[in-house]
């Protein structure tokens, strides 16, 4: 390869095996992405077996009893409904926002711009045309309803007998805001858009004083991606469900031309990652088998020129059988390596151990794996933080860089090698797990047993923010980054 070649291992994996054990090693299921990867189906009975209980009965008890045992297998299974990805047009456009027409006026606002002046007037140029316009019905909502301009804050006006229909103050923090600051202003156009049926909308910012062409960039294309996973609901399993309305997103003062159009345009590819990937994490055992990540689908869309991308998914079947792995089993890796299984509940890393081996064996420069690997991750980082492992620097770097530039959260951990005593095995090479202490740490120092010296390598253990306990729901977490990431080694 004459470029450098970038390689995704993607397991994520956890067990639903008995969490009633002392086990705090592997992660819970509240923060698995299992289902991505495991099709935990009941299976009927043999045929063989069936076919000789019939052999017991009449052709017409033999009849109902088929008849019955195929109205007991589809019983209470459950067919999704096709998916919908929101399907929003975002344009760029350069115009006199207050004479725009159409159902919802966004005005993203920090606290620096709702200052006011002697006479409780806008001192910002763009709300104090606004409050002109309505009369000071603005600067007196703004405080009647104690809008400070504080990040997720929000107050909306209806507007009747103006060109738009309703006129939202949308709360953005200080003015450097970041690129979350700027995804949940598209995350609360969303909102509000949902609240009022509305079809259409519109977003600018009260100041761009200071912002590069740059930043513009960035910002438009996080205010769109946030309308779009805003507007998204994962309603495939719900009987009843409302589809989104909104269809047409305008940007306004954030430039015009191919850059931004470009820009809003692998916004809503990353979106389409994104949500594939929220469906596969949120989507029933029952229902999925294994898959691969939202990553790859967005990836295939944008086709980033000069770096070849592999996406591997260490997937298997992890039913409880006769046949499953006991505590003592010895495993042997595919390079050889024997692994005494002390802990069943950490089965996972046994099947990402053997695909970073395959990845090194297809001669890639670069291979990152992620993996929803351990609870103790989530103790040490919270349920928002990933941790990230790698004993190269220049690829960390890479990855922060990456994550810097999506909004996701990322922090380094120690790959502290004396912590590898816990690991040894009286009676094979080393055991799956450790002790109870370090247990993120351990975990990722197994993976480095089983990856090739000259390969760069970095684990992130997303435990903790590939869902989201409050909304119920997958987050989505790594896609962006990971398209970031690519995108930057493709340059």
């Amino acid at each position: 390869m004459t470029m450098a070649a970038a390689t995704v291992t993607a397991s994520l994996i956890a067990s639903r095996l008995s969490y009633a054990s002392s086990s705090t090693f592997a992660c819970p299921r509240r923060y698995s992405a299992a289902v991505l990867c495991f099709a935990r189906l009941r299976r009927p009975p043999s045929a063989p077996a069936f076919r000789r209980r019939l052999g017991r009965m009449g052709h017409s008890t033999a009849a109902a009893a088929a008849a019955a045992a195929t109205t007991r297998a589809t019983l209470g299974l459950t067919k999704p409904d096709a998916v919908e990805i929101p399907q929003i047009a975002f344009a760029a456009r350069e115009l006199d926002f207050v004479e725009w027409k159409g159902d919802i006026l966004a005005v993203a606002v920090s606290e620096k711009d709702l200052k006011k002046d002697s006479d409780s007037k806008f001192e910002n140029l763009v709300l104090k045309r606004l409050d002109e316009k309505l009369g000071g019905l603005l600067a007196e909502a703004s405080t009647e309803e104690d809008f400070t301009g504080k990040s997720g804050q929000s107050t909306v006006l209806r507007l009747p007998g103006l060109g738009f229909k309703r006129l939202g103050l949308l709360g953005l923090g200080s003015p450097s805001s970041s690129v979350t600051a700027y995804q949940g202003i598209g995350e609360a156009v969303a909102a509000v858009a949902k609240a009022a049926q509305a079809s259409n909308a519109a977003v600018c910012l009260a100041s761009l004083d200071g912002m590069s062409e740059e930043a513009k960039l960035h910002a438009a294309s996080a205010i769109a991606s946030g309308t779009v996973l805003g507007v998204y609901e994962d309603n495939r399993f719900k009987s009843e469900s409302k589809k989104p309305l909104l269809k047409t997103v305008d940007i306004i003062g954030f430039g015009s031309g191919s850059q931004v159009d470009q820009k809003l345009k692998y916004a809503t590819d990353v979106c389409s990652g994104v949500i594939f990937g929220k469906e596969l994490v949120n989507a029933p055992a029952n229902v999925l088998t294994p898959a691969t990540l939202g990553a790859a689908k967005a990836l295939g869309e944008i086709k980033p020129p000069g770096v070849e991308v592999h996406f591997i998914v260490a997937a298997c079947e992890n039913m409880i059988s006769g046949t499953g792995m006991r505590p003592g089993d010895i495993v042997t890796a595919s390079n050889g390596k024997t692994i005494e299984v002390n802990n069943t509940d950490a089965e996972g890393r046994l099947t990402l151990a053997d695909a970073l081996i395959y990845a090194c064996n297809q001669g890639i420069e670069k291979v990152v794996d992620l993996a929803t690997l351990t609870g103790a991750c989530v103790v040490a980082l919270g349920p928002s933080i990933a941790g990230f492992f790698s004993p190269n620097d220049d690829l960390a770097k890479e990855i922060v860089a990456a994550s810097e530039a999506t909004g996701e959260k990322f922090w380094r951990m120690p790959l502290e090698d004396s912590y590898w005593e816990s690991m040894k095995s009286g009676v094979a090479d080393m055991v799956n797990t450790g002790g109870r202490q370090g247990g993120a740490i351990t975990a990722a120092l197994f993976l480095k047993q089983f990856v090739d010296e000259k390969v760069q390598w970095l684990h992130i253990d997303m435990a903790g923010p590939v869902w989201n306990d409050k909304k119920r729901a997958a987050t989505g977490f790594g896609v962006s980054t990971l398209i970031e990431w690519v995108l930057k080694n493709s340059l």
